[in-house]
């Protein structure tokens, strides 16, 4: 069901170049048995809208709204009495009028409707803005690093791109729990950045070598867990700077897709090997709002702090020139658009 008002959404109507992303008009979410409808406020970049734009990602259906995250204002809740009624629903306490945090498909638009399950209320201490510019890169850091490895005190991590949005998490998160972290970065400028947010230790990859650091500072044992999302490049060497009984957790592939390898490596110092996704951390409600409201109260507290490169327009131009920027790679901290 929708509205007869139409809202600005921004997204493609075709897969390809920078030129394919416009403003598309569509009709006004209105209030269902299962979702919440969201006045939008703030929304976060990620690279996976640079994916789905140029066809990395081939569209399910097109004409396709783009945006992975987002926060804002709550302007309706579920009409169904089985939802409302539901123990889980109602753990979230949510009204008309509250600030939220959300991520799903399709949320660069002045107003979205979600379901229930990916909606959760915001603390008074953290801003619709802070918390579109954290939901994906946050919950990833926070469920990698208690799930994929455990992050704990005293403990030695690894963090590739540690002036990255995701980098800066984990290190923030890692830090927070009394962890060092050695974090590796391409220039001075970054270093400074991953310095400013907690990393101890510091490896400037254009001018060091990543193992040779690493077992210098560890005395030769080694970490206890790497966060690696360069991939291919940096793939093997990390079997030689994870510690026995160490964790290698496989994030991402900057650089390209690792090679094979046979499992039997992993014998040789009893280390695990970890290729983790987001969504398979936060399936269920419950995971969800548990780990959303544990990363808010990281904000709430300042144990977290997100760094935002720049706010953007609203507007098709706004955000051909995130992607622009993105690509770039000469950005530090996020990318978000100000839709409200």
């Amino acid at each position: 069901m929708s509205s007869s008002r139409t809202i600005k959404t921004i997204g493609i109507q075709t897969q390809g170049e920078l030129d394919v992303i416009e403003e598309l008009q569509r009709p006004a979410p209105a209030p269902t048995d299962d979702q919440v409808v969201i006045r939008v406020e703030y929304a976060g970049v990620n690279f996976i809208d640079t994916y789905e734009r140029a066809g990395v990602y081939k569209a399910a259906a097109l004409p396709k709204v783009l945006g992975k995250e987002a926060a804002g204002t709550i302007i309706a809740l579920p009409t169904s009495q089985a939802v409302t009624q539901d123990k889980e629903y109602q753990l979230r306490g949510l009204s008309v009028g509250d600030r939220v945090v959300t991520m799903d498909d399709g949320l660069f638009a002045e107003e979205i409707a979600v379901h229930w399950s990916k909606v959760v209320k915001l603390p008074d201490a953290v801003s619709t803005k802070i918390a579109a510019a954290s939901a994906l890169q946050g919950l990833t850091a926070l469920t990698f690093g208690t799930e994929s490895y455990n992050i704990q005190k005293d403990d030695i991590i690894l963090v590739y791109s540690a002036a990255g949005g995701l980098g800066i998490n984990l290190t923030q998160i890692a830090v927070h729990r009394g962890a060092t972290v050695i974090g590796t970065v391409s220039s001075e400028a970054k270093a400074e950045v991953a310095r400013a947010n907690g990393a101890k230790h510091v490896i400037i990859t254009t001018q060091q070598n990543v193992v040779d650091e690493v077992l210098k500072i560890t005395n030769g044992e080694g970490v206890h867990a790497v966060f690696d999302g360069v991939g291919k490049d940096t793939f093997e060497d990390n079997f030689k700077i994870i510690r026995r009984k160490g964790t290698f957790v496989t994030l991402g592939n900057a650089s390209g897709i690792p090679p094979l390898f046979q499992p039997l490596r992993l014998g040789e110092r009893n280390i695990k090997l970890v290729r983790p996704r987001l969504p398979g951390y936060i399936t269920t409600p419950e995971e969800i709002r548990t780990y959303q409201t544990q990363y808010n109260d990281l904000l709430a507290t300042g144990a977290v702090k997100p760094v935002i490169h720049k706010e953007y327009p609203f507007t098709a131009e706004g955000v051909k020139q995130t992607q622009i920027d993105l690509t770039s790679r000469g950005t530090i901290g996020k990318l978000i658009l100000r839709v409200a």
